[in-house]
């Protein structure tokens, strides 16, 4: 355990969650005004998501692999109320909003996607537990071919047919592989990585607000009259997921700083795999839901991380692993 947050660490982790946004945001006002421009990277969405993929697999150690064997009661739970929280209000949001097939099925595939990888640095931020922020979006992305596929079939299959075959196919190609190819390089390669480890964010930064550029170029007609609807689908899905996060961390007696741990990794998704997976197996509107979902939940979590921090701010000790959060996060998200 370390006694407190290494400045250095704390003002990086700050500008990232504080940059990545802005850049999302950017880019996706980018998309809306010169949809033409974007138009034909549509098709590179699924090599951009691998390109995020692969610097999550780089920033990997087997450090975060022991996590899990540690804690596994607590991983589980993590994984657990993650996948059951999320698709579930993505399913209940959509019908309540009666939104229409191709923006429920967006929404319900947000919540059956991964953690998000910018919930370890958020983590950081408001003081919570690191280590096993790490270890439940670490294990919740490897699940992600097997659980993501039959949960979107199940509750958004009565919206549009969905092959949830094919689909797990298209997340292994571009989650599962990435991500073990950089955490073998990590191992062949480790010093060299080391070296270039910083990059790592902003590289991803930049290929997922690609990512969200093409989806919004690709729905620009749709958006004016699908926006608010989807805003609203968006910050209910989230504000619920991170409060309900959250209360099953305090119901299961794990303490406060996994309780935080527990609010981000539930309620911050895998957004750019959410963005490719609707772009490939149903519209670029279904996508829009994971475009708005890439920029609202990192300010969202971010505002929550420093309202968190500063409850805080005065204890004598930070959780264990904080000062592991960079070098096991990629500004997502994702």
């Amino acid at each position: 355990m370390i006694t407190d947050q290494p400045a250095s660490d704390d003002k990086a982790a700050r500008r990232a969650v504080t940059v990545f946004p802005v850049l999302v945001l950017v880019a996706g006002a980018a998309g809306l005004v010169s949809p033409g421009t974007f138009a034909g990277w549509t098709s590179s969405v699924p090599y951009l998501l691998g390109t995020v993929m692969f610097c999550m697999g780089l920033t990997m150690t087997p450090l975060d692999f022991r996590g899990v064997a540690k804690r596994p009661w607590a991983v589980a739970i993590g994984l657990v109320a993650h996948y059951v929280i999320m698709p579930g209000l993505g399913w209940l949001i959509a019908h309540v909003l009666g939104l229409p097939p191709q923006l429920a099925a967006g929404v319900i595939l947000v919540g059956c996607a991964p953690s998000g990888t910018a919930s370890n640095v958020v983590t950081f931020l408001a003081r919570g537990d690191v280590a096993l922020s790490v270890s439940v979006a670490t294990v919740s992305t490897v699940l992600a071919p097997l659980v993501t596929p039959p949960l979107t079939l199940l509750l958004a299959g009565a919206y549009l047919p969905v092959d949830a075959g094919s689909m797990m196919t298209d997340i292994l190609k571009t989650v599962l592989l990435p991500v073990l190819g950089g955490l073998l390089v990590r191992l062949v390669a480790g010093k060299l990585v080391d070296r270039v480890l910083g990059l790592m964010p902003w590289l991803s930064s930049l290929a997922v607000a690609a990512i969200v550029a093409a989806v919004v170029a690709g729905s620009a007609s749709a958006i004016k009259s699908a926006a608010v609807s989807v805003l609203i689908a968006v910050v209910l899905h989230n504000g619920f997921g991170l409060a309900l996060g959250y209360g099953v961390g305090k119901a299961t007696g794990l303490g406060r700083p996994a309780s935080r741990a527990m609010a981000f990794e539930v309620g911050m998704q895998n957004s750019g795999l959410a963005a490719s997976l609707a772009t490939a197996h149903f519209s670029p509107l279904a996508a829009l839901p994971a475009a708005v979902f890439s920029v609202w939940h990192n300010i969202s979590g971010a505002l929550v991380a420093a309202w968190l921090s500063h409850r805080s701010r005065h204890s004598r000790s930070a959780p264990a692993g904080a000062g592991h959060a960079l070098a096991t996060t990629t500004a997502e998200e994702a």
